[in-house]
């Protein structure tokens, strides 16, 4: 049976050093991969909204990443639901209505 304790013990074991490296004292998490860097954009315009919507939409389906043939089809986009309406998370709300 996997579980995530299990798996860290295995990992620690057979990476100890190399884990060590991405270490940190937090309550939620025993190790960080990625460095914390937002790079927050002012979204000052709705066009630069729309643009930025966009790019996140179509970015798993480029070439560097190739993680779906189109933006409808990856699970993990709000994409589908601003084509159809199809709010498959449960939360989603469109971005027009807040602008």
């Amino acid at each position: 049976k996997f579980t995530s304790h299990g798996f860290l013990k295995n990992l620690r074991s057979t990476n100890g050093y190399f884990l060590e490296k991405f270490k940190v004292d937090q309550d939620n998490k025993y190790y960080e991969f990625w460095k914390r860097d937002s790079l927050s954009i002012e979204l000052f315009t709705p066009k630069v909204v729309y643009q930025k919507l966009d790019y996140i939409h179509n970015n798993p389906c480029r070439k560097k990443w190739m993680l779906s043939e189109s933006s409808l089809d990856y699970p993990y986009s709000s994409s589908k639901f601003y084509e159809t309406g199809e709010d498959h998370f449960g939360f989603l709300s469109h971005i027009g209505e807040q602008l």
